[in-house]
């Protein structure tokens, strides 16, 4: 069987992930066949560095894929299949703002949770309609597979500004967590596990894992995850090659894990239950976006221009990224109608028997030609219910915000969120956001 070949752009072509994706696509061509690739970026400089690399690359290693970057919409999204988006308005400059504003008053800042994400999500929400919309006038037949952050509120977002758009939100943070199960499991690929899972994006538990024969994997799994969080055996010896924000993240896992000994935690939850340790762990004056910047950025332009400068790729030190692979598979999934089973962002709608129909929840889906298809968890345990609704309740009010303009919607939802500590602060940190965010967010009245 000959497989149709696929025509993509990758909208947020300068992404420091972009060319991750790319060196994905091109290791999977015999599953996953392409005929153009495009990138589309608001910012031409910064993509144009992603670009040339990449021009390079696939002129020694895919000549025959059709490969341009473009900053007009109509070039970009014209006779294109998917849509592959991860944008960042306001970049990492904002990112860094996001984080370092609420640490002023003691409270963490971070990309996707609480004041940070909130922040964030204000800024997304209309970038990513804006593709939407670029997608269904050029290409209204193609897939859009958004990874934009924060995952959670874009698709609140999302479900309610555009309903029937052929939109999926994926998130690869439990892509990366499994890879590290199958590590301690001594399995050669997350692939080997069944899983069953359920949550919110960023928020969410493992309740069963087992291998193809059908064998319980949880009980070794939590033995480990207990003492050692996430922390794989090759790390314990010494063989880290993490940032030291996700050495920390993984290993503070085992703590996040104590609070339901019987289910495995998604690493996020710990600026939930443990939000004053984030805060005193966290330097104002180097936070996340600082480590980002110091790090995967300047590897990767640095990267990049070296390769557009020597005009070729063959010692490139660029490879796949584990959120590339997941796009991959997805793509594929939807493209030949494989069925595969995906952690995927989801109107409820059941899946969750005693959640908000209405909520956009992370559950295993099957996937095929239409979308996916999520696989019902029952009912949640009461801990687990109280913990989600919430924090969609904060998810429902930022995106009530954005579209009413509220001031008062907002301030709500920072109030509610489990990492602020009282309305009080919240005021403070939503006036000093209001200010950062003047060019990003909607007038709050």
């Amino acid at each position: 069987m000959t497989l149709k070949k696929q025509s993509i752009v990758v909208a947020g072509g300068g992404s420091t992930f972009t060319p991750g994706i790319v060196m994905m696509l091109l290791e999977n061509l015999d599953k996953f066949p392409i005929r153009s690739l495009k990138f589309y970026d608001n910012d031409k400089e910064r993509q144009k560095q992603i670009a040339d690399a990449t021009e390079v690359i696939i002129k020694e290693r895919a000549p025959e894929i059709e490969f341009k970057a473009t900053t007009d919409p109509e070039e970009a999204f014209t006779d294109v299949d998917f849509v592959m988006a991860h944008i960042r308005v306001g970049k990492y400059a904002m990112r860094e703002k996001d984080e370092k504003i609420p640490m002023k008053y003691g409270v963490i800042g971070q990309e996707t949770c609480g004041p940070g994400g909130i922040a964030y999500g204000m800024r997304s929400i209309g970038g990513v309609v804006e593709i939407i919309d670029y997608m269904e006038k050029y290409s209204p037949d193609a897939w859009m597979l958004n990874y934009s952050n924060p995952a959670a509120i874009v698709a609140e977002a999302t479900r309610r500004l555009r309903p029937d758009s052929k939109i999926i939100n994926i998130c690869d943070m439990p892509v990366g967590i499994e890879l590290r199960m199958a590590e301690v499991l001594g399995l050669e690929s997350r692939k080997e596990m069944d899983v069953r899972y359920y949550g919110l994006n960023h928020f969410g538990w493992w309740t069963d894992i087992r291998d193809k024969e059908g064998n319980d994997l949880m009980p070794k799994l939590i033995d480990w995850v207990k003492e050692h969080g996430y922390i794989t055996p090759k790390e314990l010896e010494g063989a880290s090659e993490e940032e030291p924000s996700w050495e920390y993240t993984f290993g503070k896992a085992k703590e996040v894990q104590w609070l339901d000994p019987d289910t495995l935690p998604n690493t996020y939850l710990k600026y939930y239950f443990y939000p004053q340790d984030e805060a005193e762990h966290s330097d104002i004056n180097y936070t996340r976006a600082n480590e980002v910047m110091d790090n995967r950025e300047k590897h990767v332009f640095s990267e990049c221009n070296r390769i557009s400068n020597i005009k070729t790729a063959e010692d490139a030190k660029l490879v796949a990224d584990d959120h590339a692979s997941y796009i991959v598979d997805l793509a594929r999934a939807i493209a030949y109608n494989t069925k595969e089973r995906m952690l995927l962002i989801v109107p409820n709608h059941g899946a969750i028997e005693n959640f908000d129909a209405e909520g956009m929840v992370e559950v295993p889906c099957i996937v095929g030609s239409q979308g996916p298809e999520p696989m019902t968890q029952g009912s949640i345990p009461r801990f687990q219910k109280g913990l989600m609704e919430q924090q969609v309740a904060v998810e429902k009010l930022v995106v009530d915000a954005w579209i009413t303009g509220s001031y008062q919607k907002l301030w709500q939802a920072l109030t509610l969120s489990r990492i602020v500590p009282n309305a009080r602060v919240a005021k403070q940190i939503l006036d000093d956001l209001i200010e950062a965010n003047e060019d990003f967010w909607p007038v709050l009245k």
